[in-house]
Protein backbone atom coordinates (compact mmCIF):
# COMPACT_ATOMS: atom_id res chain seq x y z
CA UNK A 1 0.00 0.00 0.00
CA UNK A 2 1.45 3.02 -0.72
CA UNK A 3 2.16 6.12 1.07
CA UNK A 4 -0.18 8.31 -0.82
CA UNK A 5 -3.07 6.26 0.14
CA UNK A 6 -5.99 6.91 2.09
CA UNK A 7 -5.40 7.09 5.86
CA UNK A 8 -8.75 5.64 6.85
CA UNK A 9 -8.58 7.28 10.53
CA UNK A 10 -8.19 11.01 8.97
CA UNK A 11 -11.35 13.13 9.62
CA UNK A 12 -10.68 15.81 6.46
CA UNK A 13 -8.99 14.32 2.93
CA UNK A 14 -7.00 16.98 1.05
CA UNK A 15 -6.69 15.97 -2.54
CA UNK A 16 -3.65 17.86 -4.16
CA UNK A 17 -3.22 17.78 -7.64
CA UNK A 18 -0.08 17.93 -8.36
CA UNK A 19 2.91 17.99 -10.76
CA UNK A 20 6.55 17.26 -10.04
CA UNK A 21 8.13 19.91 -12.85
CA UNK A 22 5.94 22.37 -11.65
CA UNK A 23 7.72 25.66 -10.11
CA UNK A 24 4.27 26.45 -8.19
CA UNK A 25 4.03 22.98 -6.88
CA UNK A 26 7.28 23.53 -5.13
CA UNK A 27 6.16 26.62 -3.64
CA UNK A 28 3.06 24.81 -2.29
CA UNK A 29 5.41 22.89 -0.50
CA UNK A 30 5.50 24.90 2.46
CA UNK A 31 1.81 25.24 2.71
CA UNK A 32 1.74 21.70 2.81
CA UNK A 33 4.26 21.23 5.40
CA UNK A 34 2.51 24.25 7.37
CA UNK A 35 -0.57 22.26 6.99
CA UNK A 36 0.47 18.40 7.97
CA UNK A 37 2.26 20.21 10.95
CA UNK A 38 -0.76 22.00 11.97
CA UNK A 39 -3.33 19.13 11.63
CA UNK A 40 -0.95 15.69 11.96
CA UNK A 41 -3.20 12.63 11.16
CA UNK A 42 -6.81 14.32 11.13
CA UNK A 43 -5.81 15.67 7.73
CA UNK A 44 -4.90 13.13 5.24
CA UNK A 45 -3.29 15.02 2.50
CA UNK A 46 -3.14 12.69 -0.77
CA UNK A 47 -0.90 13.48 -3.27
CA UNK A 48 -2.77 13.10 -6.99
CA UNK A 49 -1.19 13.01 -10.35
CA UNK A 50 -1.69 15.42 -12.70
CA UNK A 51 1.42 15.95 -15.34
CA UNK A 52 1.18 18.41 -17.47
CA UNK A 53 1.94 18.32 -21.57
CA UNK A 54 4.04 20.99 -21.24
CA UNK A 55 6.54 19.48 -19.17
CA UNK A 56 8.26 16.51 -20.82
CA UNK A 57 9.38 14.96 -17.90
CA UNK A 58 6.08 15.56 -15.69
CA UNK A 59 4.27 11.95 -16.29
CA UNK A 60 7.82 9.71 -15.71
CA UNK A 61 8.67 12.04 -12.62
CA UNK A 62 4.82 10.56 -11.57
CA UNK A 63 5.35 7.53 -12.38
CA UNK A 64 8.97 7.40 -10.10
CA UNK A 65 7.00 9.19 -7.15
CA UNK A 66 4.81 6.19 -7.05
CA UNK A 67 7.69 3.46 -6.97
CA UNK A 68 8.64 6.18 -4.12
CA UNK A 69 5.76 5.64 -2.46
CA UNK A 70 6.15 1.79 -3.13
CA UNK A 71 9.42 1.88 -1.61
CA UNK A 72 7.39 3.77 1.55
CA UNK A 73 9.18 7.36 0.73
CA UNK A 74 6.68 8.67 -1.44
CA UNK A 75 6.37 12.31 -0.01
CA UNK A 76 10.37 12.50 0.91
CA UNK A 77 11.06 11.69 -2.42
CA UNK A 78 8.32 14.16 -3.91
CA UNK A 79 9.71 17.20 -1.28
CA UNK A 80 13.04 16.34 -2.60
CA UNK A 81 12.29 16.37 -6.46
CA UNK A 82 10.19 19.60 -6.39
CA UNK A 83 12.95 21.34 -4.44
CA UNK A 84 14.55 20.51 -7.44
CA UNK A 85 12.57 21.08 -10.98
CA UNK A 86 15.63 22.77 -12.74
CA UNK A 87 17.20 19.87 -12.09
CA UNK A 88 14.33 17.78 -13.40
CA UNK A 89 13.87 19.72 -16.70
CA UNK A 90 17.48 19.48 -17.45
CA UNK A 91 17.83 16.05 -16.19
CA UNK A 92 15.00 13.80 -17.30
CA UNK A 93 14.60 10.21 -16.12
CA UNK A 94 18.38 9.83 -15.04
CA UNK A 95 18.40 12.40 -12.38
CA UNK A 96 14.82 10.86 -10.78
CA UNK A 97 16.63 8.14 -10.52
CA UNK A 98 19.56 9.63 -8.95
CA UNK A 99 16.94 11.24 -6.24
CA UNK A 100 15.91 8.04 -5.21
CA UNK A 101 19.39 6.73 -4.99
CA UNK A 102 20.37 10.58 -3.05
CA UNK A 103 17.23 9.11 -0.45
CA UNK A 104 18.25 5.61 -0.53
CA UNK A 105 15.71 3.81 -2.24
CA UNK A 106 16.31 1.01 -4.74
CA UNK A 107 17.37 3.31 -7.77
CA UNK A 108 17.26 -0.03 -9.64
CA UNK A 109 13.86 -0.49 -9.33
CA UNK A 110 12.71 2.79 -10.15
CA UNK A 111 14.58 2.11 -13.56
CA UNK A 112 12.61 -0.73 -14.11
CA UNK A 113 9.53 0.44 -13.16
CA UNK A 114 10.21 3.57 -15.51
CA UNK A 115 10.88 1.43 -18.27
CA UNK A 116 8.18 -1.46 -17.63
CA UNK A 117 5.32 1.24 -16.79
CA UNK A 118 3.95 -0.67 -13.53
CA UNK A 119 2.30 3.33 -12.63
CA UNK A 120 1.28 4.00 -15.48
CA UNK A 121 -2.20 3.32 -14.75
CA UNK A 122 -2.58 4.86 -11.65
CA UNK A 123 -1.04 8.18 -12.66
CA UNK A 124 -3.68 7.73 -15.94
CA UNK A 125 -6.25 7.40 -13.10
CA UNK A 126 -5.67 10.00 -11.19
CA UNK A 127 -5.15 12.73 -14.47
CA UNK A 128 -8.76 11.51 -15.97
CA UNK A 129 -10.05 11.84 -12.60
CA UNK A 130 -8.64 15.55 -11.98
CA UNK A 131 -10.17 16.10 -15.80
CA UNK A 132 -13.47 14.98 -14.77
CA UNK A 133 -13.33 17.30 -11.72
CA UNK A 134 -12.75 20.53 -13.53
CA UNK A 135 -8.22 20.50 -12.40
CA UNK A 136 -6.45 22.19 -15.37
CA UNK A 137 -3.26 23.22 -13.33
CA UNK A 138 -1.15 22.47 -10.79
CA UNK A 139 -1.25 22.12 -7.21
CA UNK A 140 -4.86 22.68 -7.50
CA UNK A 141 -6.47 21.43 -3.98
CA UNK A 142 -9.81 19.72 -3.22
CA UNK A 143 -10.95 19.33 -0.02
CA UNK A 144 -14.54 19.05 1.13
CA UNK A 145 -16.19 19.12 -1.89
CA UNK A 146 -14.33 22.63 -2.99
CA UNK A 147 -11.81 22.75 -5.42
CA UNK A 148 -9.33 25.64 -5.30
CA UNK A 149 -6.95 26.78 -7.66
CA UNK A 150 -3.56 27.14 -6.66
CA UNK A 151 -1.92 27.23 -10.19
CA UNK A 152 -3.55 30.72 -10.92
CA UNK A 153 -2.44 32.08 -7.76
CA UNK A 154 -1.63 30.33 -4.20
CA UNK A 155 -2.45 34.14 -2.26
CA UNK A 156 -4.78 32.88 0.97
CA UNK A 157 -4.65 29.24 -0.51
CA UNK A 158 -3.80 28.07 2.59
CA UNK A 159 -6.09 29.86 4.50
CA UNK A 160 -9.27 28.76 2.91
CA UNK A 161 -7.87 25.05 3.21
CA UNK A 162 -7.54 25.75 6.93
CA UNK A 163 -10.87 27.13 7.15
CA UNK A 164 -12.65 24.48 5.50
CA UNK A 165 -10.13 21.62 6.99
CA UNK A 166 -11.76 23.51 10.78
CA UNK A 167 -15.41 22.99 9.49
CA UNK A 168 -14.99 19.54 8.86
CA UNK A 169 -12.88 18.54 11.76
CA UNK A 170 -15.24 20.57 13.59
CA UNK A 171 -18.78 18.82 11.97
CA UNK A 172 -16.79 15.75 13.29
CA UNK A 173 -16.62 16.33 16.51
CA UNK A 174 -13.18 17.59 16.80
Amino acid sequence: MSDFSADRSAVAVLDVWCELQCPDCRTALDDLTALRARYGDRLDVRLRHFPLEKHRHSFAAAQAAEEAAEQGQGWRYVEAVLRRVEELDRGGEPFLIEVARELGLDAEEFDTALIDGRHILIVDADHAEGKAIGVTGTPTYVIGGERLDGGKSQEGLRERVEEIADRLLAGAGE
